[in-house]
């Protein structure tokens, strides 16, 4: 399994739609509504901008994406990091992270956030990753826990 990590271009809007719809489904069928599924192109072009994007290709196939942006010198937060779900479970997500660490070679803190009921997604972050929690917020109706790796 070779993995490889394209920057996104607005060109890339619609597959990055898919890729998002794949990954966020099982949460829209949960919740009935979720941030990440069911993006326009134009509300993807708008992301790409604001958040610049990476196309994670395993073989040369788009499973997925890691986003990132610049809160303030050499603190970055990451936005998205999504596989689609036939791909979880292989590693790929733990080299999303590590190819964040190094493609943001000036970065002294990484943040994100994640729903607290993805017990998955916490133990991932804290235990393959190496985040610290650092507190929990609301996004509507959902609980979030705040990440944080500092070096």
């Amino acid at each position: 399994m070779e993995l490889d990590f394209q920057l996104a271009t607005m060109d890339d809007a619609g597959l990055l739609v898919d890729i998002y719809n794949a990954s966020f489904f099982s949460d829209y069928q949960r919740f009935g509504s979720c941030p990440g599924y069911g993006k326009t192109i134009e509300m993807m072009e708008e992301s790409i901008r604001l958040y610049p994007k990476h196309i994670i290709l395993c073989d040369n196939k788009p499973v997925g994406c890691v986003s990132c942006h610049l809160n303030a010198p050499q603190e970055y937060e990451i936005g998205c990091l999504c596989v689609i779900p036939e791909y979880q479970g292989k590693g790929i997500g733990t080299q999303a992270i590590q190819f964040v660490r190094n493609y943001y070679d000036d970065w002294k803190r990484l943040s994100l956030v994640t729903p607290l009921y993805k017990h998955e997604n916490v133990r991932f972050y804290t235990e393959k990753c190496g985040f610290q929690i650092v507190g929990t917020e609301k996004d509507g109706n959902v609980e979030l826990v705040r990440f944080l790796m500092e070096r």
